[in-house]
């Protein structure tokens, strides 16, 4: 799925990798290019599906994107949902939006990682034994 460059990939890797040095949560970029759910339905799948539940505070953190259909949806496990405030989730959503719309995806999931980030950090600060639980790559999935 060739969706991105291989120098926009290593952006949006970076951009989680740079997001994750100040706290102990994880951030995850899903891909696809078609969704024929409801996108928030279809981030919960892939969420269970790449064990982000299996974070130790239940931190984990999950932006799904369908390129063609143009859906995506932002999903957090347990412990982080409990402590950001309500609008974040879809503040952080109309944040990306502003660069989805003028066709500028990558700089949206930036934005999305970084804001995540900030949330984590303050929730979730960076522990001394903290390991990167999760893979900073982009999931590519295939729609099953």
């Amino acid at each position: 799925m060739a969706v991105f460059t291989d120098e926009e990939q290593q952006r949006i890797q970076n951009a989680v990798a740079e997001a994750e040095k100040n706290t102990s949560g994880e951030i995850r970029v899903c891909m696809e290019k078609t969704c024929s759910d409801e996108a928030l339905d279809r981030a919960a799948k892939y969420f269970a599906r790449l064990e982000m539940h299996k974070t130790k505070l239940r931190n984990g953190v999950l932006i799904y994107v369908a390129t063609v259909d143009r859906k995506f949806a932002i999903i957090g496990d347990a412990g982080i949902n409990k402590v950001v405030t309500a609008d974040f989730w879809d503040t952080t959503k109309e944040d990306m939006l502003n660069h989805f719309k003028y066709g500028n995806l990558v700089d949206g999931i930036v934005t999305g990682v970084t804001k995540t980030g900030e949330q984590l950090k303050k929730y979730f600060p960076h522990l001394l034994d903290d390991q990167n639980e999760l893979p900073d790559d982009i999931a590519f999935m295939d729609g099953h």
